[in-house]
């Protein structure tokens, strides 16, 4: 595939500030500062793993970009490190083991099912700076929220998946789902009108696995659609994705690599690529992964850490928000043909200069976060 865009350093976020909305610029601009001095950052992550091949693993590969631009070190008990969780009555006791005498200036919390967590930790610890990454807190000054704009990225990729089923006749596609919330709305309702907008007669086969770990259920989710006939399938699911993509592979490694009757899955978070990789039943390598929409993460983490070596500023009790136009969300080629990927990058343009209004609710929704 074609290098995927990284947000760069300058480019231009959106605050968004009680109600109002303004813009911010990262300039790219080396850091003069005694390299003892820089921030350093402590990621307590979701439940899933620091490889669990999506948010957490985003978030921390972009700490450990942080860490070798300025020359610290990254890992546990290092200047960048992170605290997993088992499970999520972990969170706590890792926020409490994060500031533990002030040991990192900056305390990231991964995922929004630490929000609860952040705001217990920012009350008792009023001096210390927290970034919440995937939800909003905005009630605590010494809290900054990074969002992502995922239902624009999740448009491409039921656009993508539309213009491929298509071309080949397929009469639907899939989606896997995680469990419901405002963020997993998103690439829910993003999903949707992409397909729908490109061909309306396509059924959308929808599924929640109400969990982010079970990755065998993703597994028995994903051979069900595809055993109906569904061939292409977007999982928005954390580690219940992995068992989609065993799936895939194990079907598509009875069959040879030209085989029209190949399965597909459309990654999350990060590039999912090598993730489809398998051989052939006539001894090519190939990948299952159609696309990936990449929420960048890592981006989101580094830059507010490179924002205040530079000044010393942080947007405590401020939304910094990332869509296409900010490059924080985008769609990679992948196994994408060169039409299907014009059809995409129209519809990014039209996103981009307003054309389209993507929602970030299905219809029905029981939640109703807007940013």
């Amino acid at each position: 595939m074609k290098k995927s865009v990284k947000i760069a350093a300058s480019i231009a976020a959106v605050l968004v500030i009680g109600g109002g909305v303004y813009a911010s610029v990262n300039k790219n601009t080396k850091n003069s500062a005694d390299k003892t001095n820089v921030a350093k950052l402590g990621l307590v992550l979701d439940v899933g793993g620091v490889d669990d091949h999506s948010f957490n693993q985003s978030a921390w590969e972009g700490a450990k970009s942080y860490a070798k631009a300025n020359k610290i070190k990254a890992g546990q008990n290092a200047p960048v490190t992170y605290f997993s969780a088992t499970d999520r009555t972990d969170l706590d006791q890792n926020f409490n083991l994060a500031t533990k005498k002030d040991a990192y200036t900056i305390v990231y919390g991964i995922g929004y099912s630490l929000n609860q967590s952040i705001q217990k930790s920012a009350k008792l610890n009023p001096k210390q700076k927290f970034v919440l990454v995937d939800d909003i807190v905005s009630n605590h000054k010494n809290v900054a929220s990074v969002m992502f704009r995922s239902e624009q990225s999740s448009y491409l990729a039921g656009v993508a998946a539309a213009t491929k089923a298509k071309e080949n006749g397929e009469k639907s596609v899939g989606f896997i789902g995680g469990i419901h919330g405002n963020i997993i709305d998103a690439f829910d309702a993003g999903f949707e009108a992409g397909v729908k907008a490109t061909e309306p007669s396509l059924q959308i086969k929808k599924q929640y696995a109400n969990s982010f770990t079970d990755s065998a259920k993703g597994k028995t989710i994903a051979a069900t659609m595809y055993a109906s006939g569904t061939r292409t399938i977007f999982a928005a699911a954390g580690f219940v994705g992995n068992g989609a993509f065993a799936e895939a592979k194990a079907e598509n490694s009875k069959l040879t690599a030209d085989s029209k009757d190949r399965l597909y899955i459309i990654g999350v978070d990060r590039d999912q690529k090598s993730d489809g990789n398998y051989t052939s039943k006539d001894g090519k390598k190939v990948t299952s992964t159609l696309a990936s929409s990449i929420t960048s993460v890592g981006d989101g983490v580094k830059n507010i850490a490179d924002t205040y070596n530079k000044d010393k500023s942080f947007p405590g009790g401020k939304t910094i928000a990332y869509g296409l136009k900010e490059k924080g969300v985008y769609l990679t080629e992948s196994e994408l043909s060169a039409s299907q990927m014009n059809v995409v990058k129209q519809a990014e343009k039209a996103i981009i200069d307003g054309t389209i209004k993507v929602p970030n609710h299905p219809k029905g929704s029981a939640f109703n976060q807007n940013f």
